[in-house]
């Protein structure tokens, strides 16, 4: 499965705790002796942080970010953004932390440019779209012209037109389901897959990246019950998982480095927004209003596919997940809540929810954990049955 669009030309990842040195071309590397984990942690997350600017060489100008797509053999959705981004002068070495942080200030300060034109070609299909205001481009394409079905995953070419300046080209890559794909799964990933909320930034990277493997972010068992969506009861469904977070699109490298780490399928896109946070509007749109948007977009580019619904109890999953239930009733085979808090009210409320969409023969599922979910679906005929092993015996390491 491809990796992160956004990351082009050679980049490494620096381990904590050890000596590493970067074997670019260029001057003699730099070579960097960590002082220990929170030195390793400080320069892993520089590393990624800086890892979206490696594309222009340093030397700015325009430049177009697009992110993984989805769709089905009828229309596909791709997102990105076109930015102006500063160059970076001669004393600034190519490699090294000095050069992670120069980036990282580009970053912060590169601005997204409005009204771009930006066209998107996909085999034989094209489309042209415009930036809004702060750069960012959604791409419905239909496809009129078929794509080879041997593979699920399919190159897209996107050239950025501005008036005076040679068009910037990138590419990314847009996954389609197979045919043999019989369920479309859709998580939330907030206290859903990981333990700690993006509110708590510092927190979410020092365990990320700081942290053993099996003291990392995922919940036990999350992997193996993801895998068993994923490859369905038949062992060879290669179902799409789809993620939605209230994140915002900047933290998308670390939420894949978070994937690839825990051993989680990867869905071909994370719809993220960005939070947009400024004086006049110093208040992110509503996360339920933003979800409810992007799983509606998700079932309509598939909708011929039954869906599972993944959350947490801990904010508002179980009511907009309630309201879809009660919009495409005969779509939702199952509704996943992982218990976060153990309020009464809370529980009150969600148990209401379940008894609310009863009628359409889909069961809302409070969860303990990964395994009580993994028996469920297995009840329901969704995983085969040595996968709820696979999940029981991971969530006991």
């Amino acid at each position: 499965m491809p990796g992160p669009v956004v990351c082009q030309g050679g980049d490494n990842v620096i381990l904590p705790g050890k000596a590493v040195t970067i074997p670019l071309e260029g001057p003699p590397p730099l070579r960097l002796v960590s002082g220990g984990p929170m030195t390793g942690f400080i320069r892993r997350l520089l590393r990624i942080a800086a890892r979206p600017m490696e594309r222009d060489r340093g030397r700015g100008g325009y430049v177009v970010h697009s992110y993984r797509g989805y769709g089905s053999r009828h229309e596909v959705l791709l997102i990105g953004r076109v930015f102006r981004q500063a160059a970076l002068g001669n004393a600034i070495p190519r490699y090294g932390v000095l050069r992670d942080l120069a980036d990282i200030v580009r970053r912060i300060f590169r601005r997204g440019l409005s009204q771009v034109t930006v066209e998107v070609t996909l085999g034989e299909n094209a489309a042209t779209v415009t930036t809004d205001r702060d750069g960012y481009f959604d791409v419905h394409m239909p496809l009129e012209h078929p794509l080879p079905q041997d593979s699920d995953w399919h190159h897209a070419d996107l050239h950025v037109v501005l008036p005076g300046v040679k068009s910037v080209h990138s590419f990314t890559e847009v996954y389609i389901a197979p045919p043999e794909a019989d369920l479309l799964v859709i998580s939330d990933i907030d206290d859903t897959v990981m333990y700690t909320g993006v509110a708590n930034k510092l927190r979410m990277l020092h365990r990320l990246f700081v942290k053993q493997a099996h003291q990392r972010l995922a919940f036990p068992g999350v992997a193996a019950f993801y895998q068993a969506l994923h490859l369905g009861k038949s062992g060879k469904s290669r179902r799409p998982i789809l993620y939605v977070s209230r994140g915002p699109w900047s933290i998308y490298e670390m939420l894949e480095e978070f994937f690839q780490l825990n051993r989680i399928p990867v869905g071909p896109i994370l719809f993220l927004r960005e939070w947009g946070i400024s004086w006049r509007k110093p208040w992110p749109r509503r996360a339920e209003d933003h979800k409810y948007d992007m799983i509606q977009n998700m079932l309509s580019l598939r909708d011929e596919l039954p869906c599972v619904l993944i959350g947490d109890s801990g904010q508002h999953d179980p009511e907009v997940y309630a309201r879809i239930v009660h919009e495409y009733p005969e779509r939702i085979r199952a509704v996943y809540i992982r218990r976060v808090e153990r309020k009464p009210d809370r529980e009150r409320a969600i148990n209401r929810l379940r008894e609310e969409i009863s009628h359409t023969g889909c069961d809302l599922v409070l969860a303990e954990d990964s395994l009580s979910m993994a028996e469920h679906a297995f009840a329901q005929g969704l995983i085969a049955e040595e996968a709820v092993e696979k999940v029981r015996r991971e969530q006991d390491q």
